[in-house]
Order: C-alpha cells, then structure tokens, then sequence
C-alpha cells in the first residue's frame, strides 16, 4: 500500500469514528430533551396531555416512587424505563415548606398506617398543578405508568411501582 492510499484509509476511519461519537452525543442530547418518548406518547394520548406535562407528571411521580422504594427496587423500575434520568430533571421542583403549621402533606406524613400514604400523593397535588395539570390527574397517570413499567420490567417490577405509588 502506498503511503496515499495509507492516508485515505487513516483520514476515512477518523472522520467515521467522529460522526459516530458526534452521533452517540446527539442521541443522549435527544434523550435528555425527549425522555422515553414511548412512555411519554403513550401518557399524552391517553390523558390528553402535552409532553412536557406527561413527562414532568411522570418524573414527578417516579421520583415520589424512588423515595418510597429500596435502591435496588427502584434501580429495576429505572432499567425498565428508557430515560428515567430525564424523566426525573423534568419533574417540577417542589416548592419550599412555609413556616407555621405547614401543609396537609406534612401533616399525614406524620400520621401511622395508611393517612402516611397519603402525603405522598396529596404532594404530588402541587407539582402537577406547576404543570398546569389537574391534581385528579395524578390517580390517572399511575395506571399509565404501572402498565408500561409492567409491558418493559414484567409483572414484579410493575407490581413494585404500584406499591410504592399506592
């Protein structure tokens, strides 16, 4: 081979190997700006909702999930679901506690048995209503969620994500 040829060959494997990392850094800029477009398409049909409401409704709920859940469980709702990470930057900050008596959410937190449940999705409230979603709508995205986490993680991580949304 001449040292031309040489060359060509040299230059043409660079240039794939650039557009190849150039397109590895697009697909997880994508991902980032377009978290797990199947879920979110799925929650935008069903619930008549814009993407940017599905996926900061679902970040919200599946952050509430990552609290609730071991790390080990959560890690297998996340493997189930493509973009968790962008799911979980979409979800709306939570807003800071007022002094005083605080919130409704504070106040079942601190409760025995069932009520504590009930400040977990009672907080959900404010963060879908910073979406300009209805708070009725967050009952409606749990069954969305559970049934594609169930259709990519099976019937046991599905069944882990309900309980920790119940």
């Amino acid at each position: 081979m001449n040292c031309r040829v040489r060359i060509a060959l040299i230059t043409a494997s660079l240039c794939a190997g650039a557009m190849l990392a150039l397109g590895n850094a697009r697909a997880e800029t994508l991902s980032a700006t377009n978290p797990s477009p199947e879920l979110v398409g799925q929650l935008s049909k069903e619930l008549s909702v814009t993407p940017k409401q599905a996926t900061g409704g679902a970040g919200a709920l599946f952050g509430l999930a990552k609290t609730r859940l071991k790390p080990d469980e959560f890690g297998q709702v996340a493997k189930a679901v493509p973009g968790m990470d962008g799911l979980l930057k979409a979800a709306p900050k939570p807003k800071a506690k007022k002094s005083g008596l605080g919130s409704l959410g504070d106040l079942t937190s601190a409760l025995p048995g069932e009520a504590s449940g009930l400040g977990g999705l009672a907080s959900m409230a404010d963060a879908f209503k910073s979406l300009g979603l209805s708070p009725d709508l967050v009952g409606k995205f749990v069954p969305v969620l559970t049934k594609f986490v169930e259709g990519k993680g099976g019937s046991k991580v599905g069944n882990l994500l309900a309980g920790a949304l119940k």
